[in-house]
């Protein structure tokens, strides 16, 4: 994935903000400039927050997290949007304006904003307008754009998803990571049409069983081996929500992450139970009921399911050599999966 330095932040109603905070640029690294919107159910925000908190930026850029729900016709809401009993744990407040609706803020940076009121979204304080709201953009510069706030030789610092030797594997997977499972799951669940339907959650297993593979033979505890890298965060955000989520509300349920992917289940947990940032950044509650009590033509009656439980089982094992890869061994996923690039 690569993102365009030279665009626009914000060419006009129809696009998004593509910002880049770097030195020497119009959105400099400063402490405090910065307030990063979220909500905990959301992979793509997910994504943001985890780089934020990877690379020690907690106190640097203040979050305000939306409710799980309801989405409803004027969008995500903060605590309070329908009065003084409206709560919702883990959420905060619109901690710079005050807003009910997330819709608020984007206006505020464009009156006739007529694009999605999504998560994540990096407001500059300072010049009172929306810096970005792609997450894969923010994914690759947050690594760096703050650098020379933080202290000098210090791990966060150093820190790189994004290492120079590892720069090829990681475009190339990062490919079908993206285009068959973070964004195959949505294909799979939203769909009208059974044809679409199953094309799209063939894909998302033919990805699961490449990436079971790709783990196993760099022998963990990360996707490439022994470095964290752009692809642990882009599959976690994923296959964290799987078994809660995905495999029930949005119909992939060829298999489980727990129940027929021991290596990729093993990474999972790892990441989870001992990866600094991985557990503090999930959110179960905000996840299960963020899909389950939001999309309506989905689940109309709203009833969040108890399981699976629990929600991520615990116990680590890092000896990925012992382990044998699981698969689903569904005649169209094998095909499917020959046509993904050799790991």
């Amino acid at each position: 994935m690569e993102y365009d330095q030279n665009k626009p932040v914000h060419a006009g109603p129809e696009d998004g903000w593509h910002g880049v905070v770097a030195p020497d640029s119009r959105f400099a690294p400063e402490s405090g400039r910065y307030h990063l919107y979220i909500g905990y159910f959301c992979p793509f925000a997910h994504r943001a927050n985890l780089v934020r908190v990877l690379k020690g930026l907690d106190s640097a850029i203040d979050i305000s997290v939306i409710k799980a729900y309801p989405k409803g016709k004027p969008g995500w809401s903060f605590p309070g949007a329908n009065g003084p009993n409206d709560t919702y744990e883990g959420s905060t407040p619109d901690k710079l304006f005050g807003s009910k609706y997330l819709h608020e803020v984007y206006f505020r940076a464009d009156k006739d904003y007529k694009g999605k009121y999504s998560v994540p979204l990096l407001w500059d304080i300072k010049e009172g307008t929306a810096v970005n709201n792609e997450s894969l953009e923010m994914l690759r510069w947050l690594q760096t754009g703050f650098n020379a706030i933080l202290p000098e030789g210090s791990p966060e610092r150093n820190l790189t998803l994004y290492p120079e030797h590892l720069r090829a594997k990681i475009d190339e997977v990062e490919q079908w990571v993206t285009r068959d499972l973070n964004l195959g799951v949505y294909k799979a669940g939203f769909v009208t049409d059974q044809a679409a339907y199953e094309k799209a959650v063939i894909a998302v297993f033919a990805a699961l069983n490449q990436l079971e593979k790709l783990i196993h033979k760099n022998g963990g505890p990360y996707v490439l081996g022994k470095e964290l890298t752009e692809l642990d965060v882009l599959a976690y955000a994923t296959t964290v929500r799987f078994d809660v989520a995905y495999v029930q509300h949005l119909k992939c349920n060829l298999g489980t992450i727990r129940g027929d992917y021991p290596v990729i289940h093993e990474w999972l947990k790892n990441l989870y139970w001992n990866v600094k940032g991985f557990r503090e950044t999930t959110n179960f509650k905000h996840i299960k009921e963020g899909y389950t009590k939001s999309n309506q033509d989905i689940n109309p009656h709203a009833i969040t399911p108890l399981g699976p439980y629990p929600d991520i089982e615990s116990g680590v094992n890092l000896d990925f050599a012992s382990i044998k890869p699981g698969c689903i061994a569904h005649p169209a996923v094998l095909a499917q999966q020959k046509n993904l690039p050799d790991v």
